[in-house]
């Protein structure tokens, strides 16, 4: 049985925007490893985008 991770903020992030771009059942349904390049490119670079933002407004 696997053990729970802790969510780090980064994690919690990522799952936001997998939801934002209905991925969600996906990912909770398959994991991680069931999306495509695509998909996964689209998560990163938003993260990225939401990083960059929440840095210059501090």
């Amino acid at each position: 049985m696997k053990k729970k991770k802790t969510l780090t903020t980064e994690d919690i992030m990522k799952y936001e925007i997998a939801e934002e771009l209905g991925l969600l059942d996906k990912v909770n349904e398959y994991g991680w490893k069931s999306l495509t390049a695509k998909e996964s490119g689209k998560i990163g670079g938003l993260m990225a985008k939401k990083k960059r933002e929440k840095e210059n407004n501090q």
